[in-house]
């Protein structure tokens, strides 16, 4: 186990002092368009693998702005997997020194177009996929945003619990949406965002993303209501969001978890529920009850752990010689569809997968770029986002704990490593 200690530098940390988050709606959005945005910022910045996150003072605010592009006073940080993962291992990191961090809520101090649609002073969820732009990483006062990647946050919901959702939300949207083709229109006049990309140039799109984006599911294919999703590893963020989008779609849907350390109580507070949960305990009695629940219906999944639990949803969803597909009967007289005739499985794996070849199986991978590099794609998402927090449509991830200040980061993650954040988020309060 690797601890960070905080690295200050030469110069003295001159702590804000800011008790934002205890303010009202109105004392928060008053006199805003007197703000006076500063030239040097806190930030943390990372100056190498396999180090610690440094606080500096004197971090230059990003004084040009593009015309699609806003800038935010940072209230507070969502800390995701990849905050610590990536400095361990060594990958996620394209520049040095290194701003990180990937969502954040916050207040909108300036605009580059007045006709963008938003102005000084809202309150304001930040989703930052762009990792490769440090003037829009989480982990300092200031943060550059597309105006396309922002939501409205609600007046009643605080900033800690504004910033647990960004990234979880945009995972699950775009794994289902994209991936899996599913169609969320017919929630709250949600986007097909399978069709939005299909209508986009794709000469327009990165070049990464075109194998993913190639791999349509047919019109035929796409999930309707009563189909079955299975996520494996129930327990993150981006698998409770995933599994409330999937049931606003009207998918039926499974999470695979550890029922003595979650048991039924994550998603208790939600109104909208899995059907089913499994213990993930004895994998292969997991495989049995997912069989024996998903047969017949076309069948898709999520995996949100590594290979090896990729490996048995394949297992479980994929056909075996033990699980023959049910057959039509022979004397039947009604319409047949063909619903019942072998299926082929798609599977999304947020991490790592196995390389497994079937006829009947297609695994994706998230083209999480077309958030932040297609404004329709963008748009889209953050626009449903803001009506269904408006609605009070979906949950917010659980606060599992909260740190205080930039100079908590280090400690925070920490807690992160040791697996102390299970179930919901860390966040820091600014």
């Amino acid at each position: 186990m690797i601890t960070w200690f905080l690295s200050r530098g030469q110069k003295a940390v001159k702590l804000l002092s800011r008790s934002n988050s205890q303010r009202s709606p109105a004392a928060q959005t008053k006199g805003e368009d007197d703000y006076i945005v500063p030239t040097t910022q806190q930030a943390v910045l990372l100056y190498g693998a396999h180090q610690p996150y440094q606080l500096v003072e004197d971090h230059p605010v990003p004084a040009d702005l593009q015309s699609d592009e806003v800038l935010i006073e940072n209230r507070a940080i969502g800390l995701n997997p990849i905050d610590w993962r990536g400095p361990d291992f060594g990958f996620g990191i394209p520049e040095l020194p290194q701003v990180a961090g990937r969502e954040l809520s916050g207040l909108l101090v300036r605009t580059a177009d007045e006709r963008c649609g938003w102005t000084k002073g809202d309150r304001v969820i930040a989703i930052s996929t762009d990792y490769r732009d440090s003037r829009k990483g989480a982990y300092q006062d200031h943060v550059v945003a597309k105006s396309y990647n922002i939501v409205r946050l609600p007046s009643h919901v605080s900033f800690e619990q504004g910033s647990t959702i960004g990234v979880a939300f945009v995972t699950a949207a775009v794994a289902l949406g994209i991936c899996l083709s599913v169609d969320f229109t017919v929630f709250d006049n949600g986007p097909d965002v399978r069709q939005v990309v299909d209508d986009l140039n794709a000469d327009s799109l990165p070049e990464d993303v075109h194998k993913e984006i190639a791999q349509s599911i047919l019109s035929q294919d796409r999930p309707e209501t009563g189909d079955w999703f299975v996520i494996w590893g129930g327990s993150s963020t981006s698998a409770i969001l995933s599994a409330q989008l999937a049931k606003l779609a009207g998918l039926r849907v499974a999470v695979v978890l550890d029922v003595a350390k979650h048991g039924s109580s994550l998603y208790k507070e939600h109104s909208v529920k899995p059907d089913l949960v499994i213990d993930s305990h004895d994998p292969q009695r997991a495989i049995e009850i997912i069989r024996s629940c998903t047969r017949g219906k076309k069948r898709f999944g999520l995996d949100t752990i590594g290979k090896e639990t990729t490996a048995f949803l394949i297992d479980a969803l994929c056909k075996t010689p033990s699980t023959p597909e049910p057959q039509r009967p022979e004397d039947s007289t009604s319409d047949y569809t063909g619903s019942l005739l072998p299926r082929h499985v798609h599977i999304v794996a947020l991490c790592s997968a196995p390389k497994i070849q079937r006829s009947d199986l297609t695994i994706h991978t998230i083209p999480i770029k077309l958030f932040h590099e297609s404004p329709e794609v963008g748009k889209a998402l953050t626009m449903w986002l803001g009506r269904l927090l408006k609605n009070n449509a979906v949950a917010y991830p659980k606060i599992i704990g909260v740190g205080d200040g930039l100079s908590s980061i280090n400690a925070s993650l920490d807690k992160m490593r040791r697996g102390e954040i299970s179930g919901g988020k860390m966040v820091i309060k600014l």
